[in-house]
């Protein structure tokens, strides 16, 4: 007989939102720009601020060679025929002015739009922690800690790029090449009309370069998320990685994703060069033609010098916003995909949903009762396919069965981290489903095999039952189960700090420390799901005399393929496929000739070759 976690968490099936490729493409656009449009609604006003300053900045930049073709075709002329320094120091001025400006312009347009988009993803780090909190437990056994992580660290990255600079850079470039070609056309339009024959070209290339970029860059992100997502499991994994030798299949695995992370990244890379020494090219050939037609212009007395100095100079600021622009896409496309997979996480709903009236119970006695309970994972077949049962309070109550026989499905319906198809799970008479969700936490605690810890100190992870007690309270709830001494003998007590998932404790001491949290809770119904499995003999001794604290006068359901355990029960139950085939105190089914009196059997066969008389 062994567990019944794995197998029952196995059988959970996997979603359909998170998937985005099998949603309609204009269905995902729709809510990645109301998630995008809800991200900048509370941000609106310094947005367009933000807007003001970049038109202000290229008004002052684009206004450079116009004031040059001023100083050299009026103002020198002024100097050197009437001696008037009027006119150069002026342009010279103005033009020192309008420098000046629109640095300190540009200035602050990088601080207001990193305001703004620290802002924005301030807001959505929020709302992924607290959705992501909220979801119910089926999300997370489906949904992976390395796809979460993907999508709070990677693809939150992704809007952050296109935010800091991306959208100010599109901005300003698009801007500057409206104005620099409107005063380009202003000054000679001979030569806007040789910029504008220029522009088909360089538009031709960034639409090349955007369509091969998207692919591209989707191709990349999704192979840097499967890199993250492999580094994450495998660390997690780490003791089983190691415990079977696997380090090097692992690490072969996790070389071909790289791999195909790093070719992906070159492809864009060559991409990237072939757009940039592309305009490149079509810029220099369009100075060039800028230059030769004003040069033989200014020869024949129909340009002045200035306007072609002018001239050459607009030409060559124009091509510069376009690379901007092409870089932008680039930018774009990651936070579009970005945006896309947290607009799918952020539209997963959770399918254990509070109830829309509930019903307080500031009083729980215990009674247990499954009403006609049938239950499935997701659209799969029947886990429990009619349970009846009930559990009066105060009872102690063991659950025993092979794996998969539907243990921890009891037990999760029982706490509410899944809903029964149909039927329904009562406590105290009220259905589960109606339960006010605080009333129903604090009457219904879980303690899992895992005994997991949080960092921070030992009264903390204690605490974590009853936020609000005091110092004496987490004291009297330690002694209760019996893990005071050894918390009193650490080098800070009770202020020790457990490290990464309790590692500085031995796994006896953490599921010591999970029973004091849930004495503190002070729960009516106790639900233990494998507790004692993975303890040694000693381990399992001393977490023995917590419990019989930690049960005494509370309803408790206790899953254990120990039978030390088990045998201090009041009642078992031998579950097979669903169903409740044996069902009576340990001592009657001990006696019998079922299933459960063979486990007897061989656990006292056990006790006697390990003590032998």
């Amino acid at each position: 007989m062994s567990a019944g976690t794995g197998a029952d968490r196995a059988a959970a099936p996997r979603g359909t939102v998170t998937d985005d490729e099998r949603e309609d493409p204009r269905a995902v656009r729709r809510r990645s720009l109301r998630l995008l449009g809800s991200l900048i609604r509370p941000v609106a006003g310094p947005a367009w601020w933000t807007v003001a300053l970049v038109v202000l900045a290229q008004l002052a930049a684009v206004a450079g060679p116009a004031l040059v073709a001023f100083g050299i075709d009026s103002a020198l002329p002024a100097l050197a025929d009437d001696d008037d320094a009027a006119p150069l120091v002026l342009a010279a001025g103005t033009y020192l002015v309008l420098a000046l400006g629109g640095g300190l312009l540009s200035a602050q347009v990088v601080r207001a739009s990193a305001r703004v988009s620290q802002a924005i993803l301030l807001d959505l780090r929020g709302r992924l922690f607290r959705h992501t909190q909220r979801l119910s437990l089926e999300f997370h056994e489906r949904y992976t800690s390395g796809r979460i992580i993907s999508r709070q660290t990677s693809d939150t990255d992704a809007l952050r790029e296109l935010l800091d600079g991306g959208v100010t850079t599109l901005a300003s470039s698009g801007l500057a090449m409206v104005f620099t070609a409107a005063s380009l056309v202003w000054l000679d339009p001979r030569s806007g009309l040789v910029l504008l024959v220029a522009v088909v070209p360089g538009v031709l290339l960034t639409r090349w370069f955007q369509i091969r970029s998207q692919r591209q860059y989707r191709l990349n992100r999704t192979a840097a998320a499967r890199v993250i997502v492999r580094f994450v499991e495998t660390m997690t994994g780490i003791r089983a990685v190691q415990a079977f030798r696997r380090e090097g299949r692992a690490d072969a695995v996790y070389g071909a994703e790289a791999e195909d992370y790093r070719r992906t990244t070159a492809e864009a890379i060559r991409v990237n060069g072939v757009f940039d020494t592309g305009l490149t090219l079509i810029g220099n050939v369009t100075v060039a033609a800028v230059l030769l037609v004003g040069g033989l212009r200014v020869l024949d007395d129909g340009l002045e010098v200035g306007v072609l100095v002018a001239a050459v100079l607009y030409a060559r600021r124009f091509f510069q916003p376009l690379a901007q622009i092409g870089m932008f896409y680039n930018s774009f496309q990651s936070a579009t995909a970005a945006l896309e997979k947290l607009s799918a996480l952020l539209a997963e709903e959770p399918t254990v949903p509070d109830p829309a009236e509930p019903v307080a119970l500031p009083r729980v006695r215990g009674d247990v009762r499954f009403a006609d309970v049938e239950f499935g994972y997701g659209a799969g077949p029947s886990v429990l396919p009619a349970m009846d049962l009930h559990v009066p309070a105060g009872q102690s109550l063991a659950l025993v069965g092979e794996t998969g026989a539907g243990k921890s499905t009891i037990a999760k319906l029982l706490a509410r981290f899944y809903d029964v198809r149909t039927g329904a799970v009562l406590l105290d008479g009220v259905d589960v489903r109606r339960i006010d969700p605080t009333d129903l936490r604090r009457a219904v605690v879980m303690v899992t095999q895992e005994a997991y810890l949080f960092s921070g100190s030992i009264a903390a992870n204690i605490a974590l039952g009853r936020p609000d007690a005091s110092r004496e309270e987490i004291e009297a709830a330690a002694r209760a189960v019996g893990v005071h001494e050894l918390v009193a003998a650490m080098p800070q007590g009770y202020d020790t700090d457990v490290d990464k998932r309790g590692g500085r404790l031995s796994a006896g001491q953490r599921q010591l420390v999970s029973f004091a949290r849930a004495f503190l809770a002070d729960p009516a119904v106790l639900i233990l799901d494998e507790a004692t499995s993975s303890l040694d003999v000693p381990g399992e001794a001393l977490v023995q005399r917590g419990l019989r604290t930690l049960l005494a006068g509370r309803t408790a359901v206790v899953i254990a393929h120990r039978l030390s355990t088990v045998m201090g029960s009041d009642r078992v139950l031998v579950v097979d496929g669903g169903r409740v085939v044996e069902d009576g105190s340990p001592a009657e089914l001990a006696a019998g000739d079922g299933r459960f009196a063979e486990l007897y059997a061989d656990w006292q066969a056990t006790l006697t070759a390990s003590h032998p008389t």
